[in-house]
């Protein structure tokens, strides 16, 4: 048995399989027309005599970053891009460091017995 919500009852109803299946009021799930592509899509479209060609304005640097990290040169991988790295990493220790000590004098307070 197939059943269906009435919306004149506000209860399940006994119904044929067909309209259990596509109850009113809900869409067929196939769209009509096919989504938009959002990663590669083209930015221009150039016309050469070759035919229509596609130009994307973004660079690849994917292989200058490899280059760069995949040097041996000494440096970690997370100070390798120069100055912004580094003070990244040092505003960074110095946060890491003040907390630690604003919380060993925190539980150093705490631990004092107040005076009255």
């Amino acid at each position: 048995m197939y059943y269906k919500f009435s919306g004149f009852t506000q209860r399940l109803t006994g119904s044929a399989p067909a309209t259990a299946y596509s109850p009113q009021g809900l869409r067929p799930g196939v769209p009509a027309e096919a989504p938009t592509m959002v990663f590669a899509t083209p930015t221009k479209v150039v016309s050469s005599e070759a035919g229509a060609a596609v130009e994307y304005l973004g660079a690849n640097k994917v292989p200058d970053l490899q280059r760069l990290f995949q040097s041996s040169d000494g440096i970690p991988v997370h100070l390798k891009r120069g100055v912004p790295d580094r003070l990244l990493y040092r505003t960074t220790m110095a946060l890491t460091v003040g907390g630690a000590l604003y919380c060993l004098m925190a539980l150093y307070i705490a631990s004092q017995p107040s005076k009255k």
